[in-house]
């Protein structure tokens, strides 16, 4: 399942329209980063207000929270955001019965966010697609393909956290909303050393995230060895 999502997602970039086909994976590490923010501040005992998303892939998380460590936590939290939701996949996507569960848990917690945070009408309306085909293909598509999609999914995230890393190293974030302080440089400010250290080492933590999700998923599921039957003694 992994050869293959990596053999799809090399093969959606080298046809014709491959990029278009490929837009909706960009908005899903978007969602991972916002979500990675929400979820952060709820764990700090902070607020997530609201979450707002845009067709050119940017996208806010309205947090509150108390406290410096607290901020740099949230503001972390979506750095590694995509890191952590792609090992959540590859662990589960180990089992063909757990991926079934992870997507049914997934489309769930999107169902959940929709109804609480998401507030702009880009965001309902991806937010509700990515939902629905979770959960439609855990409930109608059986336990292969909730693998290979779960696995698929996990391949993306990965290779976003590659693909959009120039991201840890700028102070400014351009949005829709407006150009806003990074989420490195709102942690240079709540702590202390420059921006770009924090950013280094919240890639070598997604890095290291993902080497051990990789190697989870490659081991695969263990098997208990066949019974063996003990060699009858020679006859004399």
């Amino acid at each position: 399942m992994l050869l293959l999502s990596v053999l799809v997602t090399a093969g959606l970039y080298s046809v014709p329209l491959g990029h278009t086909l490929g837009y909706p994976l960009v908005l899903m590490s978007t969602l991972a980063h916002e979500m990675g923010h929400g979820m952060t501040a709820w764990l700090v005992g902070g607020e997530f207000r609201s979450f707002e998303m845009w067709s050119n892939g940017s996208g806010v998380a309205h947090t509150a929270s108390s406290g410096r460590i607290a901020s740099a936590l949230i503001s972390a939290g979506g750095l590694v955001g995509p890191a952590i939701a792609a090992l959540f996949c590859f662990v589960m996507g180990r089992s063909m019965k757990l991926a079934r569960v992870a997507l049914f848990v997934l489309g769930a917690f999107l169902v959940l966010a929709l109804v609480l945070v998401v507030r702009n009408l880009f965001g309902v309306g991806f937010v509700l697609g990515a939902a629905a085909v979770c959960l439609l293909v855990a409930v109608k598509g059986g336990a292969r393909l909730s693998q290979g999609l779960l696995v698929f999914f996990g391949v993306q995230l990965a290779l976003s956290v590659f693909s959009r890393g120039d991201y840890l190293f700028t102070p400014v974030a351009h949005t829709s909303a407006g150009d806003l302080p990074s989420d490195v440089a709102q942690m240079s400010e709540a702590l202390f050393l420059p921006y770009w250290i924090w950013g280094a080492i919240c890639g070598g933590f997604s890095v290291v995230v993902l080497l051990f999700g990789l190697f989870w998923l490659w081991r695969g599921e263990k098997t208990l060895p066949a019974a063996t039957t003990p060699a009858a003694p020679p006859n004399f």
